[in-house]
Protein backbone atom coordinates (compact mmCIF):
# COMPACT_ATOMS: atom_id res chain seq x y z
CA UNK A 1 0.00 0.00 0.00
CA UNK A 2 2.99 2.41 0.45
CA UNK A 3 4.58 1.43 -3.09
CA UNK A 4 1.15 2.69 -4.15
CA UNK A 5 1.03 5.99 -3.01
CA UNK A 6 4.82 6.85 -3.40
CA UNK A 7 4.43 6.74 -7.59
CA UNK A 8 4.49 9.61 -9.90
CA UNK A 9 1.36 9.23 -12.26
CA UNK A 10 3.20 9.03 -15.53
CA UNK A 11 3.29 12.33 -17.57
CA UNK A 12 1.19 13.18 -20.58
CA UNK A 13 2.22 15.42 -23.56
CA UNK A 14 -0.20 16.77 -26.51
CA UNK A 15 1.27 15.92 -29.88
CA UNK A 16 -0.15 18.07 -32.75
CA UNK A 17 -0.50 16.70 -36.25
CA UNK A 18 1.07 18.08 -39.30
CA UNK A 19 -1.08 20.79 -41.18
CA UNK A 20 -3.00 19.03 -43.97
CA UNK A 21 -1.94 20.60 -47.58
CA UNK A 22 -5.31 22.04 -48.29
CA UNK A 23 -5.74 25.75 -47.36
CA UNK A 24 -6.90 25.84 -43.82
CA UNK A 25 -9.68 27.30 -42.43
CA UNK A 26 -9.51 30.73 -40.60
CA UNK A 27 -10.67 28.80 -37.48
CA UNK A 28 -8.20 26.42 -36.11
CA UNK A 29 -9.90 22.72 -34.65
CA UNK A 30 -8.02 21.93 -32.07
CA UNK A 31 -7.26 18.04 -31.76
CA UNK A 32 -9.36 15.96 -29.48
CA UNK A 33 -8.98 15.02 -26.45
CA UNK A 34 -8.73 11.40 -26.47
CA UNK A 35 -6.05 11.80 -29.48
CA UNK A 36 -3.38 11.93 -26.74
CA UNK A 37 -1.38 8.45 -26.33
CA UNK A 38 0.17 7.31 -22.65
CA UNK A 39 3.31 5.78 -22.60
CA UNK A 40 5.17 4.35 -20.04
CA UNK A 41 9.23 4.35 -19.21
CA UNK A 42 10.51 5.81 -22.98
CA UNK A 43 11.91 9.73 -23.72
CA UNK A 44 8.27 11.00 -25.31
CA UNK A 45 8.98 12.20 -28.99
CA UNK A 46 9.96 15.74 -30.05
CA UNK A 47 7.27 18.29 -31.18
CA UNK A 48 7.36 18.14 -35.19
CA UNK A 49 7.61 21.85 -36.85
CA UNK A 50 4.55 22.76 -38.52
CA UNK A 51 5.28 22.75 -42.62
CA UNK A 52 5.13 26.40 -44.25
CA UNK A 53 2.12 27.67 -45.69
CA UNK A 54 2.70 28.26 -49.73
CA UNK A 55 0.93 31.91 -50.58
CA UNK A 56 -1.73 31.29 -53.11
CA UNK A 57 -1.00 33.56 -56.48
CA UNK A 58 -3.02 34.79 -59.36
CA UNK A 59 -1.06 33.93 -62.39
CA UNK A 60 2.52 32.58 -63.50
CA UNK A 61 5.20 35.32 -62.32
CA UNK A 62 6.79 36.97 -65.29
CA UNK A 63 11.00 35.92 -65.77
CA UNK A 64 13.11 39.16 -66.75
CA UNK A 65 15.92 38.46 -69.52
CA UNK A 66 19.18 38.36 -67.87
CA UNK A 67 21.92 40.71 -69.41
CA UNK A 68 23.85 38.20 -71.11
CA UNK A 69 20.80 37.25 -73.01
CA UNK A 70 21.47 38.53 -76.62
CA UNK A 71 19.67 41.67 -78.06
CA UNK A 72 17.02 41.40 -80.67
CA UNK A 73 18.80 42.58 -83.90
CA UNK A 74 17.77 46.33 -85.44
CA UNK A 75 15.81 47.00 -88.18
CA UNK A 76 17.63 47.32 -91.44
CA UNK A 77 17.97 50.97 -92.75
CA UNK A 78 15.85 52.05 -95.37
CA UNK A 79 16.87 52.60 -99.19
CA UNK A 80 17.00 56.50 -98.61
CA UNK A 81 20.07 56.30 -96.48
CA UNK A 82 18.53 57.39 -93.09
CA UNK A 83 18.30 55.87 -89.91
CA UNK A 84 14.94 54.68 -88.78
CA UNK A 85 12.72 57.57 -87.45
CA UNK A 86 14.83 60.66 -89.65
CA UNK A 87 13.37 61.58 -92.61
CA UNK A 88 14.95 60.14 -95.94
CA UNK A 89 17.66 62.41 -97.83
CA UNK A 90 15.52 65.08 -100.34
CA UNK A 91 17.95 64.13 -103.56
CA UNK A 92 16.98 62.93 -106.78
CA UNK A 93 16.55 59.21 -107.95
CA UNK A 94 18.65 59.37 -110.40
CA UNK A 95 21.95 61.46 -110.81
CA UNK A 96 22.29 65.05 -112.13
CA UNK A 97 24.12 65.84 -115.40
CA UNK A 98 26.68 67.79 -116.14
CA UNK A 99 24.42 70.07 -118.19
CA UNK A 100 22.06 70.58 -115.26
CA UNK A 101 25.50 70.99 -112.49
CA UNK A 102 26.97 73.63 -114.84
CA UNK A 103 23.86 75.75 -114.93
CA UNK A 104 23.39 75.80 -111.14
CA UNK A 105 26.89 76.66 -110.33
CA UNK A 106 26.62 79.41 -113.19
CA UNK A 107 23.39 80.55 -111.42
CA UNK A 108 24.55 80.20 -108.18
CA UNK A 109 27.95 81.25 -108.83
CA UNK A 110 29.86 77.95 -106.73
CA UNK A 111 32.05 75.80 -107.73
CA UNK A 112 30.61 72.68 -109.90
CA UNK A 113 31.23 70.34 -106.64
CA UNK A 114 28.99 72.26 -104.39
CA UNK A 115 26.68 72.75 -107.59
CA UNK A 116 26.57 68.82 -107.66
CA UNK A 117 26.51 68.18 -104.09
CA UNK A 118 23.08 70.43 -103.68
CA UNK A 119 21.32 68.52 -106.85
CA UNK A 120 22.41 65.31 -104.66
CA UNK A 121 20.56 66.82 -101.62
CA UNK A 122 24.04 67.82 -99.81
CA UNK A 123 24.79 71.00 -98.61
CA UNK A 124 22.58 73.78 -100.31
CA UNK A 125 24.68 76.25 -102.19
CA UNK A 126 23.57 79.31 -100.78
CA UNK A 127 24.70 77.65 -97.23
CA UNK A 128 28.20 77.29 -98.46
CA UNK A 129 28.90 80.85 -100.34
CA UNK A 130 27.45 82.01 -96.60
CA UNK A 131 30.55 79.72 -94.61
CA UNK A 132 33.36 80.54 -97.09
CA UNK A 133 32.89 83.90 -98.07
CA UNK A 134 36.58 84.46 -99.45
CA UNK A 135 36.85 82.09 -101.78
CA UNK A 136 32.68 83.04 -102.96
CA UNK A 137 34.09 86.59 -103.85
CA UNK A 138 36.41 85.38 -105.88
CA UNK A 139 34.16 82.87 -107.86
CA UNK A 140 31.84 85.87 -108.38
CA UNK A 141 34.91 87.52 -109.96
CA UNK A 142 35.35 84.76 -112.42
CA UNK A 143 32.06 84.97 -113.37
CA UNK A 144 31.78 88.37 -113.86
CA UNK A 145 34.80 88.16 -116.11
CA UNK A 146 33.17 85.22 -117.81
CA UNK A 147 30.25 87.21 -118.51
CA UNK A 148 32.08 90.45 -120.06
CA UNK A 149 34.20 88.22 -122.46
CA UNK A 150 32.75 86.03 -124.31
CA UNK A 151 34.35 82.04 -124.97
CA UNK A 152 36.43 82.84 -121.33
CA UNK A 153 35.82 79.47 -119.28
CA UNK A 154 35.83 79.54 -115.25
CA UNK A 155 39.32 78.10 -115.80
CA UNK A 156 40.45 81.02 -117.99
CA UNK A 157 38.91 83.37 -115.64
CA UNK A 158 40.42 82.54 -112.92
CA UNK A 159 43.58 82.80 -114.57
CA UNK A 160 43.62 85.47 -115.79
CA UNK A 161 42.69 87.13 -112.02
CA UNK A 162 46.09 85.45 -110.64
CA UNK A 163 48.03 86.64 -113.75
CA UNK A 164 47.09 90.89 -113.44
CA UNK A 165 47.82 90.43 -117.37
CA UNK A 166 45.29 92.01 -120.00
CA UNK A 167 42.71 89.68 -121.82
CA UNK A 168 45.01 89.80 -125.15
CA UNK A 169 48.58 89.41 -123.28
CA UNK A 170 46.98 86.33 -120.97
CA UNK A 171 45.87 85.19 -125.00
CA UNK A 172 48.77 85.16 -126.53
CA UNK A 173 51.08 83.51 -123.33
CA UNK A 174 48.34 80.86 -123.72
CA UNK A 175 49.69 80.68 -127.42
CA UNK A 176 53.36 79.87 -126.50
CA UNK A 177 52.03 77.08 -123.42
CA UNK A 178 50.41 75.45 -126.51
CA UNK A 179 53.44 75.70 -128.63
CA UNK A 180 55.47 75.07 -126.22
CA UNK A 181 53.49 71.70 -125.09
CA UNK A 182 53.24 70.85 -129.18
CA UNK A 183 57.32 71.26 -130.10
CA UNK A 184 58.07 68.90 -127.09
CA UNK A 185 55.83 66.36 -128.75
CA UNK A 186 56.77 66.63 -131.94
CA UNK A 187 60.42 66.29 -130.33
CA UNK A 188 59.69 63.38 -128.69
CA UNK A 189 58.18 61.33 -131.74
CA UNK A 190 61.08 61.83 -134.00
CA UNK A 191 64.54 58.76 -132.99
CA UNK A 192 67.44 60.64 -131.97
CA UNK A 193 69.51 57.27 -132.86
CA UNK A 194 71.32 57.86 -136.37
CA UNK A 195 72.36 61.74 -134.87
CA UNK A 196 73.34 60.52 -130.88
CA UNK A 197 75.25 57.75 -132.97
CA UNK A 198 77.48 59.82 -135.72
CA UNK A 199 78.42 62.20 -132.27
CA UNK A 200 79.40 58.85 -130.45
CA UNK A 201 81.48 58.23 -133.58
CA UNK A 202 83.28 61.14 -133.67
CA UNK A 203 83.96 61.10 -129.87
CA UNK A 204 85.40 57.61 -130.30
CA UNK A 205 87.44 58.39 -133.16
CA UNK A 206 89.20 61.42 -131.63
CA UNK A 207 88.97 63.42 -135.14
CA UNK A 208 89.07 66.82 -135.55
CA UNK A 209 85.84 68.73 -136.28
CA UNK A 210 85.01 71.89 -137.42
CA UNK A 211 82.68 73.62 -134.95
CA UNK A 212 81.06 76.30 -137.23
CA UNK A 213 79.54 79.71 -134.95
CA UNK A 214 78.06 82.38 -135.97
CA UNK A 215 81.37 84.77 -136.05
CA UNK A 216 83.81 81.66 -136.33
CA UNK A 217 84.95 78.32 -136.78
CA UNK A 218 86.21 76.18 -133.80
CA UNK A 219 88.67 73.30 -134.59
CA UNK A 220 88.63 70.82 -131.88
CA UNK A 221 88.19 67.41 -130.63
CA UNK A 222 84.48 66.11 -129.09
CA UNK A 223 85.35 64.57 -125.63
CA UNK A 224 81.82 64.85 -124.79
CA UNK A 225 77.93 65.87 -125.34
CA UNK A 226 75.68 66.93 -122.86
CA UNK A 227 72.17 67.83 -123.06
CA UNK A 228 73.14 71.37 -123.63
CA UNK A 229 76.63 71.67 -124.35
CA UNK A 230 79.55 70.09 -126.13
CA UNK A 231 82.87 69.51 -124.36
CA UNK A 232 85.79 70.02 -126.40
CA UNK A 233 89.47 69.07 -126.11
CA UNK A 234 90.96 72.61 -125.96
CA UNK A 235 88.03 75.14 -126.08
CA UNK A 236 85.97 73.50 -122.89
CA UNK A 237 82.40 73.44 -122.82
CA UNK A 238 80.81 75.28 -126.61
CA UNK A 239 77.05 75.70 -125.91
CA UNK A 240 75.04 74.13 -128.55
CA UNK A 241 72.63 77.15 -129.19
CA UNK A 242 75.97 79.35 -130.63
CA UNK A 243 76.88 76.04 -132.85
CA UNK A 244 75.70 76.64 -136.42
CA UNK A 245 76.88 73.35 -138.11
CA UNK A 246 79.54 70.39 -137.64
CA UNK A 247 81.57 68.30 -139.81
CA UNK A 248 84.70 66.31 -140.04
CA UNK A 249 88.21 68.95 -140.54
CA UNK A 250 88.33 66.95 -144.00
CA UNK A 251 84.81 67.54 -144.93
CA UNK A 252 84.82 70.90 -143.81
CA UNK A 253 87.56 72.58 -145.64
CA UNK A 254 86.14 70.54 -148.72
CA UNK A 255 83.33 72.36 -148.26
CA UNK A 256 83.56 75.82 -147.19
CA UNK A 257 85.56 77.59 -149.98
CA UNK A 258 81.99 76.52 -152.67
CA UNK A 259 79.26 77.90 -150.02
CA UNK A 260 77.15 80.36 -150.92
CA UNK A 261 77.12 83.36 -147.84
CA UNK A 262 74.97 86.19 -147.35
CA UNK A 263 77.36 89.28 -146.43
CA UNK A 264 74.59 91.06 -144.37
CA UNK A 265 73.96 87.73 -142.06
CA UNK A 266 77.96 86.74 -141.70
CA UNK A 267 78.20 90.24 -139.97
CA UNK A 268 75.44 90.46 -137.93
CA UNK A 269 73.90 87.19 -137.62
CA UNK A 270 70.37 85.99 -136.68
CA UNK A 271 70.35 85.79 -133.05
CA UNK A 272 68.73 82.61 -131.30
CA UNK A 273 66.00 82.89 -129.28
CA UNK A 274 65.78 80.88 -126.08
CA UNK A 275 62.10 79.41 -126.55
CA UNK A 276 61.89 77.06 -128.71
CA UNK A 277 58.62 78.14 -129.91
CA UNK A 278 60.03 81.45 -131.11
CA UNK A 279 62.29 79.91 -133.25
CA UNK A 280 61.32 79.45 -137.08
CA UNK A 281 62.06 76.04 -136.96
CA UNK A 282 61.65 73.56 -133.88
CA UNK A 283 59.51 70.90 -134.91
CA UNK A 284 61.34 68.37 -136.65
CA UNK A 285 58.46 66.42 -138.32
CA UNK A 286 57.81 68.41 -141.55
CA UNK A 287 61.66 67.29 -142.19
CA UNK A 288 60.73 63.73 -142.22
CA UNK A 289 59.41 63.47 -145.73
CA UNK A 290 62.22 64.78 -147.47
CA UNK A 291 64.77 62.36 -145.92
CA UNK A 292 66.77 60.81 -149.08
CA UNK A 293 66.01 64.16 -150.86
CA UNK A 294 68.66 67.36 -151.85
CA UNK A 295 67.07 69.84 -149.22
CA UNK A 296 68.65 73.66 -149.16
CA UNK A 297 68.97 74.99 -146.06
CA UNK A 298 69.56 78.70 -144.84
CA UNK A 299 71.77 79.26 -141.89
CA UNK A 300 71.29 82.24 -139.51
CA UNK A 301 75.12 83.25 -140.14
CA UNK A 302 74.65 83.69 -143.85
CA UNK A 303 75.75 80.31 -145.74
CA UNK A 304 73.39 78.34 -147.69
CA UNK A 305 73.81 74.50 -147.92
CA UNK A 306 72.55 72.12 -150.24
CA UNK A 307 72.85 68.39 -149.44
CA UNK A 308 71.18 65.30 -149.49
CA UNK A 309 69.07 64.62 -146.16
CA UNK A 310 70.38 61.81 -144.93
CA UNK A 311 68.28 61.44 -141.08
CA UNK A 312 66.12 63.65 -138.75
CA UNK A 313 66.40 63.75 -134.75
CA UNK A 314 64.61 65.63 -132.52
CA UNK A 315 67.13 68.60 -131.98
CA UNK A 316 69.42 68.63 -134.86
CA UNK A 317 69.57 67.21 -139.13
CA UNK A 318 72.47 65.34 -140.99
CA UNK A 319 73.13 66.20 -144.43
CA UNK A 320 75.89 64.71 -146.86
CA UNK A 321 77.18 61.23 -148.32
CA UNK A 322 78.52 58.62 -145.89
CA UNK A 323 81.65 59.38 -144.57
CA UNK A 324 81.33 63.16 -145.57
CA UNK A 325 77.83 63.95 -143.11
CA UNK A 326 77.00 67.47 -141.75
CA UNK A 327 75.03 68.28 -138.42
CA UNK A 328 73.25 70.89 -138.90
CA UNK A 329 71.15 72.39 -135.39
CA UNK A 330 67.12 72.62 -136.28
CA UNK A 331 68.14 76.26 -134.10
CA UNK A 332 69.84 77.38 -136.83
CA UNK A 333 67.68 77.12 -139.66
CA UNK A 334 66.00 80.68 -141.22
CA UNK A 335 64.71 78.62 -143.91
CA UNK A 336 64.64 75.49 -146.06
CA UNK A 337 63.36 73.84 -149.07
CA UNK A 338 63.26 70.59 -150.96
CA UNK A 339 65.29 71.50 -154.34
CA UNK A 340 63.32 71.26 -157.30
CA UNK A 341 60.24 71.87 -155.31
CA UNK A 342 58.16 74.92 -153.69
CA UNK A 343 59.19 75.88 -150.72
CA UNK A 344 58.13 74.09 -147.39
CA UNK A 345 56.08 75.70 -144.55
Amino acid sequence: MVDRKSRRPPTVEVVRRPAPATPPSSTPTPPPAGSASTTSGTPPPAASTPAPTPTPTHGPTPVRPSSAAPRPPRPPLRSGGGPPGRPASRGPATPPTPEAINALAARERVPARIAKGDLEGKMRARIWRKLHAEEARRFDQAYTLMGQHAGLDLAEAFGLLQSGLTLEQFRTRQARTRAKATVKAARSAVAAGPVDAWLAAAAAEKAPLAFVLADRTLLDVLLQTHPVAFVLERSGRVEKLGVCAMARRTTWDVLQPRLPRDSRLAQKPVPVAREPDRRPHSDPRPFLAAVGQRVRLGLRNGFTLEEPLLAVGPYDLLLGDEGAELLVPLHALISWETVGAPELP
